[in-house]
């Protein structure tokens, strides 16, 4: 009884089990991106995103104040200061402390340790030091502290100031963000233009080798885009658009028309035939009907379409690589700045998530507003 229509099937749970294991897969890793861009370098290189909320152990290398800071005391010289406070981690509580590298922990905090140069230190648990010497001090530079710290929760907007906001065309992902507008918008509104007018010729249009020009444009969706990127360099650089925007906007544009001439041709042919017709006998024009029947009625494979394609070109990199040649970094889009700020600043960890955050964050904002065309375009067609 459970295959008969109008029946609840017995497997409803596995569906739903399903769909939330997917919801949590793809949630994860963008949950982990917005946290961890509004974190310290050190709370990330300490503790995975997930425990942001809880206070973590970091080690800290601070030097403490130098010899000309050194006041004497009877028949001491003393150096004091807060290695904390010099990290900026104040309120942190310190557990263990070295004076060398090869033992970070060798003390416990209170403890009095000594330098291999005689001068002994004590360390505190909220981080106030104390250097002691029998002799004056010298040298240009303080000794190096190593502490190990359980610092509480720190969230910043300090990674957001940076990457938007900081100088120069190297750091700075603000003029790739636009840059990569000026990309993303025209190349997704030419391609759903041209590919409408196409679509519907090949729908409800007569003419001599139409089944043909379908054939070749299914025979295009199989073809990889990178077979065509050194030919189509080739002839942009020929005709003189191979170093800007309108090379880039072509080249997508013409690796999109095809699924956008599939999807939407098979969306058309499922509109209801006697609208068309009965538009054609009160004496509608073909251009009339397009427009003022078809692209309505065609407002969901549009959007389908559009998602899909805005989110390829945003989160595009190789056509942007060979057909925005540009050194002064003029037309650099995000995809591109990210990969830079990966070579530049390898360790920076925090501003490589704030970066990726910021770049995803745009085509999550578009594919939310619009998704729930997106089922009905992509079902175009397979249901009469």
């Amino acid at each position: 009884m459970d295959n008969i229509a109008g029946t609840k099937s017995s497997l409803t749970w596995a569906v739903h089990i399903s769909v939330a294991v997917l919801v949590f897969l793809w949630l994860f890793p963008t949950v982990g991106l917005l946290v961890s861009s509004f974190r310290t370098a050190d709370q990330i290189a300490a503790s995975g995103w997930w425990k942001a909320p809880i206070a973590s152990e970091q080690n800290l290398v601070e030097r403490a104040q130098g010899p000309d800071a050194q006041v004497q005391e009877g028949n001491l010289w003393v150096i004091e200061g807060n290695v904390l406070e010099d990290a900026g981690k104040e309120g942190a509580e310190i557990s263990r402390w070295g004076v060398s590298s090869r033992d970070i922990s060798a003390y416990a905090a209170g403890e009095t340790g000594e330098f291999r140069s005689g001068e002994s230190i004590t360390i505190a648990a909220d981080g106030a030091y104390r250097i002691t010497s029998t002799e004056e001090m010298s040298g240009s530079r303080g000794k190096r502290l190593f502490v190990t710290a359980t610092v509480a929760p720190e969230f910043t907007l300090d990674n957001y100031r940076t990457v938007l906001f900081s100088e120069g065309s190297t750091d700075s992902m603000a003029k790739a963000f636009f840059n990569t507008f000026t990309v993303t918008i025209p190349a997704t509104v030419i391609p759903i233009l041209v590919a409408a007018f196409a679509a519907y010729a090949l729908a409800w249009m007569e003419f001599p080798g139409r089944a043909l020009l379908v054939a070749a444009v299914v025979a295009l969706l199989v073809v990889p885009l990178q077979l065509a990127l050194i030919p189509l360099l080739q002839l942009h650089n020929n005709i003189g658009i191979g170093k800007g925007y309108l090379g880039v906007w072509l080249a997508h544009t013409g690796f999109g028309m095809p699924l956008a001439i599939y999807l939407l041709r098979n969306y058309m042919v499922g509109l209801p035939k006697d609208i068309i017709e009965n538009a054609r006998v009160d004496g509608a024009t073909e251009f009339q009907i397009f427009t003022k029947i078809i692209l309505p009625l065609s407002f969901p494979a549009l959007a389908s379409f559009a998602i899909f394609q805005f989110l390829w070109t945003w989160n595009d990199l190789l056509v942007a690589k060979v057909f925005l040649i540009d050194a002064s970094g003029e037309t650099t889009v995000m995809t591109n700045q990210i990969v830079e700020l990966l070579g530049t600043r390898g360790g920076n960890w925090e501003i490589l998530a704030t970066a990726a955050f910021v770049s995803i964050a745009v085509p999550l904002l578009v594919f939310f507003s619009m998704q729930k065309y997106l089922v009905r375009g992509m079902l175009a067609g397979s249901v009469k």
